[in-house]
């Protein structure tokens, strides 16, 4: 289980667009979200041993902040070829067993996710009402359990933190960690320049 952190996008870097389907087919874009006071976007996958140990709390998350104004999705990237675990219909199994109420979208080309310059599962990326990048770090201090250690809780904390200051028009805390999660599994030769 090899750890990956954050690339730390800049702050105040633009929402880069997207336009990617859901399960269903069903394409989403950064349009749906206009006219939401926040927007959370998630990179997620199905087998990560970091994401299964919070997916609970991101539902929480979904259920808690959609009715007050947070746009928010999650796109899943990885190499289906490689790892059929995160194919599309794997993807709407994992929304319906998690209780996932957003949307949760493929990147084939993983062009997105080079956009966002995307690191790992989970990477969690927060913009303001003007789509401007306020956080981009951890969900909490929590990580998977390793050889018998005593979990930390996973709370959402830091997220939780910065999506409540968005919401209150005030500014997000300066101090952000990188999140830490597996490595995106990128199609061969499709590696981004900045893991080079």
């Amino acid at each position: 289980m090899a750890a990956v952190p954050s690339t730390m996008l800049p702050l105040g870097t633009p929402a880069p667009a997207f336009r990617l389907p859901d399960p269903s087919g069903r394409v989403w874009s950064l349009d749906d979200f206009a006219g939401s006071r926040a927007l959370l976007v998630m990179f997620l996958c199905n087998h990560c041993p970091f994401v299964k140990h919070v997916r609970a709390e991101l539902a929480r998350l979904g259920r808690d902040y959609a009715e007050r104004g947070v746009g928010i999705v999650a796109i899943s990237a990885n190499d289906i070829e490689k790892y059929p675990d995160d194919s599309p219909a794997k993807m709407a199994e994992e929304a319906r067993a998690a209780g996932y109420t957003f949307p949760y979208v493929f990147d084939e080309t993983q062009e997105v996710a080079k956009a966002y310059r995307a690191a790992c599962t989970p990477d969690f990326y927060v913009f303001d009402g003007a789509r401007r990048l306020v956080y981009r770090g951890q969900l909490d201090d929590s990580r998977p359990p390793k050889g018998g250690a005593t979990p930390v809780p996973v709370t959402g904390a830091d997220l939780r933190a910065a999506l409540a200051a968005v919401l209150a028009g005030k500014p997000v805390a300066a101090k952000q960690m990188p999140s830490i999660g597996c490595n995106i599994k990128w199609k061969p030769g499709n590696e981004p320049d900045y893991f080079r």
